[in-house]
């Protein structure tokens, strides 16, 4: 990591994730809070076509996911190691697995169209396709430190012990 893409592309992209994640978030629970209203009586009636009571609780579960990498990702940023690496890693995979689930019901949803498809409806669709490219970006990011140690990326010589220079075993284990 010549370059020092790692932890420098990190940053603004969970910045980014962060807040794509929040709105979108938002934006289900209102959706799915109104349809969930209007199946009982209260309210206007439900918003949405034929794909929109599946894809509200796909993309509300999506965004805490979502939020939830963006918090092991903030803890890898300020520990910026190979153990933290492994919790970011794994719940950005998950995160993004989730979102290009949701993004998919989202495209089902604006190919079957509708009238009935309210402009908030439309934004949160818009965000969970973006939100599958910027969480990718995320995820390659995280990655990038893996190949090479020049800027102090994820080096197994951090867990050494600073009188004899030797390493004993995981960074997690030298700890204990």
């Amino acid at each position: 990591m010549a370059i020092g893409i790692g932890r420098s592309l990190s940053a603004p992209l969970l910045v980014i994730n962060f807040m794509l994640y929040l709105v979108s978030a938002c934006l289900a629970g209102w959706a799915l809070n109104r349809n969930l209203g209007a199946t009982i009586g209260i309210g206007a009636g439900p918003i949405g076509n034929i794909v929109t009571p599946t894809f509200l609780p796909l993309a509300l579960i999506a965004s805490m996911v979502g939020l939830a990498s963006v918090f092991a990702g903030i803890n890898h940023l300020r520990v910026f190691r190979s153990d933290s690496l492994s919790s970011a890693a794994s719940t950005s995979l998950i995160a993004w697995l989730l979102t290009l689930l949701a993004m998919g019901v989202a495209c089902k949803e604006i190919h079957t169209g509708g009238s009935n498809r309210q402009k908030r409806i439309r934004a949160l669709e818009a965000f969970i396709i973006i939100l599958a490219l910027f969480e990718l970006l995320y995820l390659l990011s995280l990655q990038a430190g893996l190949f090479g140690t020049s800027d102090g990326g994820y080096d197994e010589t951090r867990s050494a012990n600073a009188k004899t220079s030797t390493t004993y075993g995981t960074p997690t284990a030298a700890a204990v």
